[in-house]
């Protein structure tokens, strides 16, 4: 049996720390990636409610909002009004046939390391919006 030299195996370890290292990385990042996914789709989905209630109250500003902020706590925190900001606004005409749109924006935490250094920031914003037609109350 062959001897490996105790350089050799001074170099394959040196290999493998540069490896781990840029593989623990991307790792990191898909990470990273799939929490803010998993924080879009609850945008969405707090944007959809609101919509949803605008769509059969569209004057009830307070009302749409109150819905998008109850609609989730995880893993938003939809009631945080220093990160998270909602905005309905009616298109068109405000009754039966015209639209609501609900638009959530969440400033979201990046925690992969050196992003926030090439960025020049700690947050990427993150932006739902949906729009639905208004069923009630009938035009005059």
């Amino acid at each position: 049996m062959r001897r490996i030299p105790t350089q050799e195996r001074g170099q394959s370890l040196v290999e493998f720390a540069i490896s781990l290292t840029l593989i623990l990385l991307l790792l990191a990042g898909a990470v990273d990636f799939g929490m803010a996914f998993f924080s879009f789709i609850a945008l969405r989905d707090a944007a959809q409610e609101g919509a949803l209630y605008g769509s059969m109250s569209p004057s009830d500003t307070a009302g749409i909002i109150a819905r998008v902020r109850n609609a989730s706590n995880r893993p938003v925190d939809l009631s945080d009004t220093s990160t998270v900001q909602v905005t309905p606004q009616i298109i068109g005409q405000p009754c039966e046939g015209g639209g609501i749109q609900v638009t959530v924006v969440y400033s979201y935490p990046i925690s992969m390391p050196f992003i926030s250094a090439i960025l020049g920031r700690n947050t990427i914003p993150i932006r739902a919006s949906v729009t639905d037609t208004i069923l009630q109350p009938t035009c005059p």
